[in-house]
């Protein structure tokens, strides 16, 4: 049965020409000296035509096109970029950083040494050995600003979550 398994593998490849140019010869010769090769050769041929013969391929419908189009245009499409980017959030850390900016801005004109030299012309130099971090930045201010940021944090995860619970139900419902 394995033998016949490997003749008849080795005749289709024969038949697809799949095969290489010595095993294309060796199968030509086993069909002009074995019977057994000849019988399993021509099942091989008739087999072959009447696939050939019989199969039709079929052709989509004239309006193929437009029904797959169709389908398409009844599911959700993702919606642009416009719609799902809140402008509030992009207001605010625009502006966020257009205070800082402002605010660094004024510390230092209000820091500088507006005084004329000799020759009738505004200097403008700024002191950073008065400027200390410390003041501003101590451990109290740290830890208020860390409490801040872990219950935004908190807040954030839970409207995700019950973001997602709420579609839960609502795919539930439909």
């Amino acid at each position: 049965m394995n033998e016949h398994q490997t003749i008849e593998e080795r005749l289709w490849n024969y038949v697809d020409g799949f095969c290489s140019n010595e095993e294309k010869i060796s199968i030509e010769n086993l069909l002009m000296q074995n019977e057994e090769w000849k019988q399993a050769y021509n099942k091989l041929l008739e087999i072959q035509q009447l696939i050939h013969d019989n199969i039709e391929l079929e052709q989509p419908s004239m309006r193929f096109t437009k029904n797959v189009m169709e389908e398409i245009s009844k599911l959700h499409i993702a919606p642009a970029t416009k719609t799902y980017i809140n402008k509030k959030i992009v207001y605010s850390i625009a502006g966020f950083f257009i205070t800082v900016i402002a605010a660094l801005l004024i510390y230092s004109f209000t820091q500088a040494d507006w005084s004329a030299n000799d020759t009738g012309i505004l200097s403008f130099r700024i002191n950073l050995k008065e400027l200390n971090v410390n003041n501003y930045f101590s451990s109290y201010y740290i830890n208020i600003f860390l409490m801040l940021n872990v219950v935004l944090g908190l807040v954030l995860v839970d409207r995700y979550f019950s973001g997602k619970r709420n579609s839960k139900k609502h795919r539930k419902y439909e």
